[in-house]
């Protein structure tokens, strides 16, 4: 397997397959355990009814945090152990993590010191905003518990001086800094961990729009969710790892209960650059009138607002209402009262549901973060045990797939023989340390591809080490940018569309670029998109005019993308000639 060519497979080439595990969901607590049992050498597959990471995975805040919030609930272990991994991620994946400094706006002393008593005490208190005390306290927990691998500095609270409070609303006396962490492109890692953990055990296999239709002795009945054809593979473990379809998804493997529920969370993503520029890079987590923690911060040249947390009934049919936007939109008015928000300003919106352990709570933000493992054991028509994940966080997903991987491998009677703690993940893996060494690997690309220096510092930033193969391959093929979306090339997206498994068009604009979440998708650039997945992926005029309807109207009705009710025709095929005049700098 080349460094860049990645393990998908279509559920056909499966029939009468037999692997040790197969694990039920590409999202990122599915992918972690894929990468762990595979590091072990176990023959694993990896199905998903939809997309790789296409559910909650690829609808995080985007943050890699501790949570500092929890604390309030007295979840100690759970803090500990994701300021712990927050910490793990900053080293092993430094091209997609990066530390965020945070900053709370304070406006009273004493605020919020018996809510928070109630809270730690799992009383119900009344709303009220957390004032210096409290908050310093967490902090110094917070610091505490986070000190483990730790590489950023710890807490301080500053007295804002009279003639300094321009960006938060006049009120606000203190703010207190600390450092978490933010992953630029989510849904890129869970790719990264797919391609390490099938380069670690090239018998495991990962196919997404494959849906288990259910388990009888050892055999999974599975469905190309494309053709409508059933396989059948056989296996010894089955991982539940479906997040919010838990449930759902035990009862078709043939196991019963009830342990997961869902509460939804809704994003906005704002081109505000008034914003974006007071932010100075830091992000503002501050809270609503109601007690809710919301956040602000600059995400790439945009700024992440979020997020709600209602609860919901049916994980596959959810949006963003438009009085999750308006009550956002409003936050940030309160908090920043001499900026202008409106939905103007809005570009992207997106949703996802957390999946939380079974809770009698009275509010969402009341029911714990933290995650376990359940087994269904054989029963009359199932030969297989079936591991379950409940609940978890985007930050701890290596350790809840390590505890999920000891329990898997104790049921196969293996021996767990290397840990995933240390291990860089993807294009984390040799990137250069300093700007020094930087340059130098520019250097390399550069004189290795032909391409410009630009250029290649876009690639570095976007895949780290791994830009280097792909450079010489764009290299190579010619890397002329698409004219309505320049940051990527026609290469780029051929090879993206060939080899990270790519079926529908909205899996290449939504989940493998960043373009849509930036809000850089227009018409014209949908179309460009769709013209180069036809070409690469041999669609036909009917099928690309599909897939491209298919991708404007779920870019419009879920994501809140100001894009023509009926889309524009296919782009022709490309002719390099016409584009040279826009092409990448060359050095």
């Amino acid at each position: 397997m080349s460094a860049w060519q990645l393990p998908f497979v279509r559920p056909a080439l499966l029939a009468d397959r037999h692997f040790s595990t197969v694990i039920v969901g590409a999202g990122i607590n599915g992918v972690g355990v894929f990468r762990d049992l595979s590091l072990q050498r176990v023959d694993c597959l990896i199905v998903d009814k939809g997309d790789f990471s296409a559910g909650a995975s690829s609808a995080p805040s985007r943050m890699i945090h501790g949570g500092l919030r929890y604390l309030e609930n007295g979840s100690f272990s759970l803090v500990a152990e994701a300021t712990r991994e927050r910490n793990l991620l900053l080293r092993n994946a430094p091209h997609l993590v990066q530390p965020l400094k945070t900053v709370v706006p304070l406006s009273s002393f004493f605020g919020g010191l018996m809510s928070s008593a109630l809270k730690f005490f799992g009383r119900t208190p009344p709303q009220r905003t957390r004032g210096l005390l409290a908050v310093a306290a967490g902090l110094r927990l917070y610091d505490l518990l986070g000190r483990r691998q730790r590489v950023m500095p710890n807490h301080r609270i500053c007295r804002v001086p009279p003639s300094a409070r321009t960006l938060f609303r006049a009120a606000v006396r203190w703010t207190a800094t600390f450092f978490d962490a933010w992953i630029s492109h989510p849904e890129w890692l869970i790719l990264e961990l797919i391609g390490d953990a099938c380069r670690d055990q090239p018998r495991s296999a990962a196919a997404n729009y494959c849906r288990v239709m259910g388990c009888a002795g050892n055999i999974l009945t599975l469905r190309d969710e494309i053709t409508g054809a059933l396989v059948r593979v056989t296996a010894d473990t089955v991982v539940n790892a479906t997040g919010a379809w838990l449930d759902r998804s035990t009862a078709v493997l043939g196991g019963a209960g009830s342990r997961v529920m869902g509460t939804k969370g809704s994003h906005l993503v704002l081109d505000h650059p008034v914003l974006r520029d007071a932010l100075e890079g830091r992000m503002a987590y501050f809270e609503a009138v109601d007690g809710r923690v919301c956040i602000a911060y600059p995400f790439l040249d945009r700024v992440l607002v979020g997020s709600t947390d209602i609860p919901v009934e049916d994980p596959d049919k959810i949006a963003t209402e438009p009085a999750e936007v308006d009550y956002l939109l409003d936050v940030l008015g309160e908090v920043f009262p001499n900026m202008a928000f409106g939905r103007d300003n809005v570009v992207y919106t997106y949703v996802g549901v957390r999946p939380l352990a079974r809770s009698d709570a009275d509010k969402p933000g009341q029911i714990s973060r933290d995650h376990s493992v359940v087994v269904d054991l054989p029963n009359a028509t199932r030969d297989i045990p079936i591991v379950g994940l409940v609940g978890g966080k985007w930050t701890t997903f290596r350790a809840l797939a390590e505890e999920a991987t000891n329990e898997v491998l104790q049921r196969l009677g293996r021996p767990r023989t290397a840990s995933t703690e240390g291990l860089p993940i993807g294009g984390g893996a040799e990137l250069p340390a300093d700007a020094q060494a930087t340059e130098r690997f520019l250097d390399r690309m550069v004189a290795a591809s032909g391409l410009g220096r630009a250029r290649a510092q876009v690639l570095l930033r976007r895949y780290g080490s791994k830009a280097l193969p792909l450079a010489q391959r764009l290299g190579a093929s010619g890397d002329v940018p698409l004219l309505h979306a320049p940051d990527y090339s026609v290469a780029e997206l051929s090879y993206l569309c060939l080899e990270t498994g790519v079926v529908h068009l909205d899996d290449l604009v939504i989940r493998r670029t960043l373009l849509a979440i930036r809000g850089l998708v227009t018409d014209a650039a949908l179309a460009e998109m769709a013209s180069v997945a036809a070409e690469a992926l041999g669609w036909d005029a009917t099928l690309a005019h599909k897939e491209l309807q298919a991708c404007s109207t779920a870019l419009r009705e879920r994501h809140g993308v100001r894009l023509s009710p009926v889309a524009a025709e296919v782009a022709p095929s490309f002719d390099a000639s016409l584009m040279a005049s826009s092409a990448f700098g060359q050095s």
